[in-house]
């Protein structure tokens, strides 16, 4: 009998631990299961079609390709050329030339938050899809500074002749919260809402930091074409633009334009070319040495004079 209860109790400190493993087990695959969409975020050069540098704290400058990953704190200089970087999967900076900024991420993909401070250049954010209750994505200039919860829009930092310093806000789709950013760091706490359609433009001086304007239309002449294409791209897309895409496309430059060969001062002649097209070399020379100064290989842009050398 007292053997009996012994090998009675033997059992029972044998199940007891199976018992804690399977618990165990179950508690992990919950953990696992409830945080599978809490994935690390993925920030990288997502296209680059021209020179651009990256600066890492521990590492220095280092030359930017495509489908480089980028790390949180990293400053970017595109020199020349366009460069777009992908946040998540669902968050686009579409960078234009002589652009400075660094980038600040931390989160998850879920709960994110990215803040880009924009020191020089312009860049136009894509958000996809609404921004979670935790998430942030704030852009600071000198000047400014400003959030959004899913937009399009373009923040432009430049300088007058006289040290003035500028940031032009322009949305092309929802809207985004602007504010004051003075030289000690303190913003004013007075937001100015931006709209769809809609632009604004701050600027710095030695004694003030203030709206130049009021909220305004957008003045489209204005932007690159670069940025026109851009913004068709998105239309075409699906997402809901200020104006549609076709309206878009008529702020695109087209041409043609007038090429002219100019022999000692003089208009020897002229072509009409399309865009991206060749100008053809005159059949007729000028004189009997000499040659146009220009390499036919080349495609029209903009109208251009030719000279004879």
């Amino acid at each position: 009998m007292e053997n009996e209860e012994k090998k009675v109790g033997n059992k029972k400190w044998i199940i007891i631990p199976v018992a804690v493993l399977a618990v165990l087990g179950v508690g992990a695959l919950i953990f696992i299961l409830t945080n599978k969409t809490a994935a690390y975020r993925l920030i990288k050069v997502f296209e680059i079609d021209g020179n651009a540098t990256v600066t890492r704290a521990d590492i220095g400058d280092l030359e930017a390709y495509a489908n480089m990953v980028l790390e949180s704190g990293d400053s970017v200089f595109l020199d020349e050329g366009t460069m777009t970087l992908k946040l998540d999967e669902d968050k686009y900076v579409y960078v234009e030339e002589q652009t400075k900024f660094t980038l600040e991420a931390t989160g998850d993909s879920v709960n994110s938050k990215t803040s880009i401070q924009l020191t020089q250049g312009a860049i136009t954010n894509e958000i996809q899809n609404k921004l979670s209750e935790d998430s942030t994505y704030e852009i600071n200039t000198p000047n400014s500074t400003m959030s959004v919860r899913g937009t399009v829009y373009r923040v432009t930092v430049y300088s007058d002749e006289n040290g003035v310093k500028y940031t032009k806000i322009a949305v092309f789709s929802g809207s985004v919260a602007t504010d004051l950013l003075y030289p000690d760091g303190t913003s004013s706490g007075n937001e100015t809402m931006v709209e769809k359609g809609k632009q604004v433009i701050i600027f710095e001086d030695s004694t003030t930091t203030d709206y130049l304007t009021d909220v305004e239309d957008i003045d489209y002449s204005d932007l690159p074409e670069s940025v026109i294409k851009k913004l068709i791209e998105i239309s075409e897309n699906g997402t809901e633009l200020s104006l549609t895409t076709d309206e878009l496309k008529t702020y695109l430059d087209n041409g043609p334009y007038t090429v002219t060969f100019i022999y000692n001062g003089t208009v020897f002649g002229t072509q009409e070319v399309d865009k991206d097209a060749c100008a053809q070399m005159p059949t007729l020379m000028p004189s009997a040495t000499g040659s146009w100064d220009f390499d036919f290989s080349t495609p029209i842009t903009e109208d251009i004079e030719i000279q004879w050398k």
